[in-house]
């Protein structure tokens, strides 16, 4: 027998799914441990006698199905385990089979790769204590203005915010965005590049960041969208993705014009630890008065991105892993030969950007443990 309860392994499994039809197999390892994840969905591949620790009810079923091969192997649930949905939350049932055309899916990769990275996104902030569940959230609206997103961290699925009917957005949001996070009076579109360079298409995103900027206007205090939180497997990725952008005939269409800040989140336990300090409030102009305290310099004093001089250097703090804000740091160090510059980062940020900056800048580390520790105090 096995056992179905809040918290447990089987449980967020089923969560999971429940918002999001499937998620690669490639993945596991970012629902916890590895080994034993693989090891539970072969025990939930084969019929088990599962019982609901809240009601005592049980059931006598397979509960998860993998399929597809390589990188597209997929898990579902089986139709005989949809009962689970309904130990979940009265209404996840009905919320799934609406979401997933009654328990019908595609074996096309496009619609598969879709599911996979709005479901690698899901699993993440799901980690980072983000509510992602569609059925827990108030559902949004576009007939007057009100206060209906939590203060407290969410995220909308994209295929849920073009339910809500605008026109343009029933046209734009055919995009690779997969949702929207919702923070202490901030809004993030989102993106998952996976581990592929991202297909750019400027005008789509930009007329769905136009159209995501007028719910959340509805829907919010909120009055404008400039950032992005973009999830990738490795910094290269990420960088080839904003650099394809570049392509763009129209300059104004690329990744880093329509986003001014695009913050970059492997998808792994260091970019679970990196989401939980976005989620404070405030959370960058407390990061950076812990790291250079007064000699941080406010934004209305910058002539060009840098956050702090001292000893007659212009510091970068890439903590927060602004992407868009490296590549215009980039942009003032290159045109200026004759300045000092310093890059403070991450351990693990750091091969990768001391790549991108090919020389321009030298390099201070700080460990993450650190900067959560500092943030916690000033938090208390």
């Amino acid at each position: 027998m096995m056992h179905f309860g809040a918290g447990n392994h089987m449980h967020r499994i089923v969560t999971v799914l429940s918002v999001t039809g499937e998620f690669p197999m490639c993945s596991i390892y970012m629902l916890g441990n590895e080994r034993v994840f693989k090891q539970l969905i072969h025990n939930l591949a084969s019929k088990q006698v599962i019982r609901n620790d809240s009601t005592g009810e049980e059931v006598c079923c397979k509960v998860i199905r993998v399929s597809g091969k390589g990188y597209g192997r997929t898990i579902r649930l089986y139709k005989e385990a949809l009962v689970l949905l309904d130990w979940l939350h009265e209404a996840a049932y009905g919320y799934y089979m609406s979401s997933f055309r009654n328990h019908r899916f595609s074996g096309d990769a496009s619609h598969w790769e879709r599911n996979h990275r709005v479901a690698e996104a899901v699993i993440l902030c799901i980690q980072t204590g983000i509510e992602t569940r569609p059925y827990l959230l108030p559902g949004l609206q576009n007939e007057r203005l009100l206060h209906v997103i939590p203060e407290a961290p969410s995220f909308y699925l994209s295929k849920d915010i073009k339910k809500t009917g605008f026109d343009e957005m029933n046209k734009t949001m055919f995009t690779r965005m997969t949702g929207a996070v919702f923070s202490y009076g901030r809004c993030y579109a989102v993106y998952n590049t996976r581990k592929s360079v991202m297909k750019w298409n400027g005008m789509g995103e930009y007329k769905a960041k136009l159209s995501l900027t007028e719910l959340v206007r509805m829907n919010s205090g909120v009055k404008d969208v400039d950032s992005a939180i973009l999830f990738g497997r490795s910094y290269e990725t990420v960088l080839d993705t904003i650099l394809e952008s570049e392509k763009d005939k129209r300059p104004e269409f690329r990744f880093d014009s329509i986003y001014r800040h695009i913050y970059f989140i492997p998808l792994n336990e260091l970019g679970i630890r990196q989401l939980r300090i976005m989620l404070l409030p405030d959370w960058n102009a407390r990061l950076l008065d812990l790291v250079f305290g007064e000699e941080w310099i406010g934004s209305e004093e910058r002539m060009f991105e840098y956050d702090a001089y001292i000893d007659n250097k212009y510091i970068f703090s890439f903590l927060d892993g602004d992407i868009a804000r490296l590549i215009r740091f980039r942009e003032a160090a290159g045109d200026d030969r004759d300045s000092r510059y310093e890059v403070v980062c991450y351990p693990h940020q750091l091969e990768e950007t001391r790549k991108y900056l090919g020389g321009l800048a030298g390099f201070q580390t700080i460990d993450m443990t650190l900067v959560e520790q500092g943030l916690k105090e000033v938090v208390q």
